[in-house]
């Protein structure tokens, strides 16, 4: 799976905690980059985690996830950019499953069909298949 703007893990590091074999990390801010690195190795989980120090909107080429986790900064519309750059590198195909975490205002990104979609205080989060 691919935790993207991953911050401190938290959402790749539970879904390694439910079942996920391995995880892959984007992540490009320093101070968020510490705390990730603490929070994998708390979960020693370090054998099955990777982390790349990258912007997610300038991804490396990556291999497809099955699982997807976008939580960008709210109210900057990075998601949709992101995944077409994620997909463009082969992170995101259309058997992917995609769980983006946006501000409560921000509309679902591009046209997708979306199964779930819940509100929670100031965030949407949207699930939906990688059929771009």
């Amino acid at each position: 799976m691919l935790d993207a703007f991953a911050g401190t893990g938290a959402l790749g590091l539970e879904a390694l905690s439910r079942g996920a074999a391995a995880v892959t990390f984007i992540e490009c801010d320093p101070a968020a980059l510490r705390v990730l690195r603490t929070n994998i190795a708390a979960c020693e989980a370090e054998q099955r985690c990777t982390v790349v120090v990258r912007d997610a909107l300038d991804p490396p080429a990556g291999r497809l996830c099955t699982l997807v986790f976008l939580d960008p900064p709210y109210g900057q519309g990075l998601v949709a950019p992101a995944l077409e750059r994620l997909a463009a590198c082969g992170w995101v195909g259309p058997e992917s499953l995609i769980v983006a975490e946006t501000g409560r205002d921000e509309a679902a990104p591009g046209p997708v069909s979306l199964l779930a979609e819940r509100m929670y205080g100031a965030a949407r989060i949207s699930v939906w298949r990688g059929e771009r």
